[in-house]
């Protein structure tokens, strides 16, 4: 069993090695993964340490890796496979909203107040139902149409408390469209919520748009620039924490945990770390009961992305240990639990203990099968297990994969 603390780099000789054979120039390589030639070059001569394993997850796919052990050496299994991006029936119909005539009534105005109401249910159903990408697919469209339409009509306040809700719309359409439609509509939706978010003139609303945006950057691997833009939102509000709405803290919160997680993912530890307390301060002094409308943050939420910082730094007993004090029943979203298990299984998974890893895959399956189904790296992990379980354990792998949707 390998050290649960090994610390995983690029071997540059494999790298090189691994680039000449896929045809690839320095130049080209480095393009692909948002550096340059001379890092690409200084990375393979051993020059340059490279820890991040978002960065090291970007190199091995686009180098046709099928697990970043192939230019690690480490002993770590880490597949990179996610049996191919899944589509959701609702997609066509978001997609059609998005890309709406800009001067056709698409959509009809209504009470900024009762607009705001309905949003905020779609965000309840979201976390509450176990198919949250089903639950909300047949509202989101008419949201956002009825979103433009409210805010071209609005005028002064109303406008601006409008566009509020419009960028908080899009917030849910992000969340809903992840791993699941091609990148230029995810874009245009996270450019929208931003956008929306600017002409509200709010800074609460900003900080909202912070987070949408660094989930965007987060995903496509580039956890410097996400870490950056939600750490300068949260040095925007950490002035106004004294005294603030419960709004702008939980606003705060969402930050710290968000750039706790890219921290994590960019092998930060100690900056995860400090985020992450940051982020537990700041549920405390909210309450055992607050949760924040869409994003969560709450001490449940908290303790979830605790398991996830753990597995991100590849340190699974830590991972496992937060996972001991956590009360999964005492997390309100579905989604955010089906996470907690997840990252628990991920962890079990770095340990090898394959039957532990099922277990708890099983159980994100049954807390969410959307949740399970839908995100990459629970179809990477079935697929893996799917791959190499043997005995008794083999069969049970394979029969996850399939409810999952994985060809095992």
């Amino acid at each position: 069993m390998p050290d649960e603390n090994t610390q995983m780099t690029v071997d540059g000789e494999l790298l090189r090695a691994r680039r000449e054979h896929e045809g690839l120039s320095r130049a080209v390589l480095g393009g692909l993964v948002a550096r340059s030639e001379d890092w690409v070059k200084k990375v393979e001569r051993g020059e340059r340490t490279v820890r991040s394993l978002a960065m090291i997850v970007r190199l091995a796919r686009v180098l046709g890796c099928r697990d970043v052990a192939e230019l690690t050496r480490a002993e770590v299994s880490v597949p990179i496979v996610d049996g191919g991006r899944v589509s959701h029936p609702g997609v066509a119909a978001l997609r059609s909203a998005v890309h709406a005539p800009l001067f056709a009534a698409a959509g009809t105005p209504e009470d900024v107040g009762e607009l705001a109401g309905r949003v905020r249910q779609a965000w309840d159903v979201w976390h509450r139902a176990r198919d949250q990408r089903t639950a909300v697919a047949t509202v989101l469209p008419g949201l956002i149409a009825a979103g433009h339409a409210t805010v071209r009509a609005a005028e002064g306040a109303e406008k601006r408390r409008a566009a509020v809700i419009l960028s908080e719309t899009y917030a849910l359409a992000q969340q809903y469209a992840a791993h699941i439609v091609e990148p230029e509509l995810y874009w245009v939706i996270v450019d929208r919520a931003r956008m929306a978010a600017e002409q509200a003139d709010d800074p609460v609303a900003l900080a909202s748009a912070a987070w949408i945006m660094g989930n965007g950057l987060r995903v496509a691997g580039h956890t410097e620039e996400a870490l950056r833009m939600v750490a300068d939102a949260a040095d925007t509000l950490r002035p106004q924490l004294e005294g603030g709405s419960d709004r702008l803290r939980g606003t705060f919160g969402s930050l710290c945990l968000h750039a706790a997680v890219t921290a994590a993912q960019d092998g930060r530890d100690g900056d995860a770390w400090r985020w992450h307390g940051e982020a537990d301060r700041t549920a405390a002094n909210l309450g055992a009961a607050y949760a924040h409308p869409w994003t969560m943050f709450g001490t449940g939420n908290v303790t979830v992305h605790a398991v996830t910082i753990g597995a991100d730094l590849r340190t699974p007993g830590i991972a496992m240990q937060q996972l001991a004090d956590t009360d999964p029943a005492a997390i309100p979203s579905l989604e955010r639990r089906s996470r907690l298990f997840l990252d628990a299984a991920k962890a079990e998974h770095i340990r090898r203990e394959k039957a532990s890893a099922l277990q708890y895959l099983r159980l994100a399956y049954e807390t969410s099968p959307e949740a399970a189904r839908y995100v990459p790296s629970g179809r990477a992990l079935a697929a893996d297990l799917a791959r190499t379980a043997t005995g008794a354990l083999s069969y049970t792998a394979r029969q996850l994969a399939d409810d999952i949707g994985i060809a095992a």
